[in-house]
């Protein structure tokens, strides 16, 4: 068994609310660009939320062949498309000689959600006979993992993972323990949602998770800020390209950054509620820096999970202060979901991949719709626009329903 194994990353790809390539997406951040906008997937006037982050101008055939995508949910799509962009980014050739060790991890917190709805309602309105023969497997959360890998013909470890908003990052961190270990020499890793429908909406909003700003839809997500009143519900997949480090080297691959850890924890509280004492992000950012074996003081910037939610944005404040102690109030912090929404499964890899693109740039990403600060979230949320910093390690965090928390560290090489 090899094991502390260096491993890196060397492509990535994305479609969210501000963009259907890295570059877009990059744009609309440096741009301070909010996807939010009003519902348009459906029309229900009794539903109290009527915004979210949609997913603009998609079009699936452009990845995908047109008889494939019928059996495809949504959430697939979206990792078929980001999985595109990510393999032609690292310019990873897949052959029968490396075939076997490259493999696909990626995850979503709800999958085909849109594929159960559709079907449910057939089999209640329409009988079993109009059940669709792809319905389990357009559904189920692995076959995300399952058609890229066999689009690619990755026959490494293939599996899908389910944590809530922690997906994303539990997804990286398999697949750096898997290279780390031996077992592969790249993975393929990420997350999707599609959670846009009327009994995703419905049920969050049941939850009074979301925000209600219906008149101001782009200034709905605000993390930080003292008016916030919830997350805002978006779609979209991210996923990136793990290797070895000499893996990398070997093929002369770019490399954007380095995965030099990740911590994980458990709140064990509440199905929903954050501990407000904030344990479970504390011992997760501290298992992280242990992990990665860097001080606290290493760190220049962490992209918080920062929801918009009242309990979530205070809790995960409270954490970094406990963690980081004097050097908080050095630490550059931003939420990018105040432009992309939270996209759940997905929210990790995407915030991931923001993490390496300043780290490449050496530009902060802003919190927008930062107005009114609140007492009790008092540090530096990078207000309303960029900055050019030096970023030399970033963490990002993610916490979940049910208590999951996951956060990884990124190092420049």
């Amino acid at each position: 068994m090899v094991l502390n194994r260096r491993v890196v990353v060397t492509g990535m790809g994305m479609v969210t609310p501000i963009g259907l390539t890295v570059r877009e997406n990059w744009d609309s951040i440096l741009a301070c660009r909010s996807g939010i906008g009003p519902l348009t997937k459906f029309d229900i006037p009794a539903l109290p939320v009527q915004i979210a982050g949609e997913i603009k101008n998609f079009n699936p055939e452009n990845y995908i062949d047109k008889k494939e995508v019928r059996r495809m949910d949504p959430f697939i799509q979206y990792a078929m498309a980001a999985t595109a962009e990510a393999m032609a980014d690292a310019g990873l050739t897949v052959d029968d000689e490396n075939s076997e060790r490259i493999g696909v991890i990626l995850g979503s917190g709800q999958g085909g959600i849109t594929t159960v709805e559709q079907n449910t309602l057939r089999a209640y309105n329409g009988g079993i006979n109009r059940i669709s023969p792809f319905f389990i497997p357009s559904a189920i959360i692995n076959l995300a993992s399952g058609q890229v890998a066999i689009k690619y013909q990755l026959r490494g470890p293939s599996y899908g993972i389910v944590s809530a908003c922690s997906t994303g990052v539990h997804a990286i961190a398999d697949g750096y323990h898997t290279i780390q270990r031996g077992d592969a020499e790249a993975m393929v890793v990420g997350g999707s949602e599609a959670t846009i429908v009327p009994t995703g909406i419905a049920g969050f909003a049941a939850a009074k998770a979301l925000s209600r700003r219906n008149d101001e839809p782009e200034k709905a997500s605000r993390p930080f800020d003292l008016n916030r009143d919830g997350f805002v519900s978006s779609e979209g997949a991210g996923v990136l390209i793990l290797e070895e480090l000499e893996f990398a080297r070997h093929r002369n691959a770019t490399i954007y950054a380095e995965v030099t850890g990740v911590g994980m924890s458990t709140d064990a509280f509440h199905i929903t509620a954050p501990d407000p004492e904030g344990r479970g992000p504390r011992v997760c950012m501290q298992n992280a820096l242990k992990n990665a074996d860097i001080a606290a003081e290493e760190v220049d910037y962490i992209n918080a999970h920062g929801t918009s939610t009242q309990l979530n944005d205070v809790t995960e404040t409270r954490a970094v202060r406990e963690v980081f102690g004097q050097h908080a109030d050095k630490l550059a912090i931003s939420s990018t979901k105040s432009m992309t929404g939270h996209l759940l499964g997905a929210a990790g890899a995407i915030e991931a991949i923001y993490c390496a693109k300043a780290i490449e740039h050496q530009i902060l990403p802003p919190t927008i719709n930062y107005d009114t600060p609140d007492p009790e979230c008092d540090l530096d949320y990078v207000p309303n626009k960029p900055r050019r910093a030096k970023l030399d390690v970033c963490l990002s965090n993610s916490f979940g329903f049910g208590g999951t928390n996951a956060t990884i560290v990124l190092r420049r090489t």
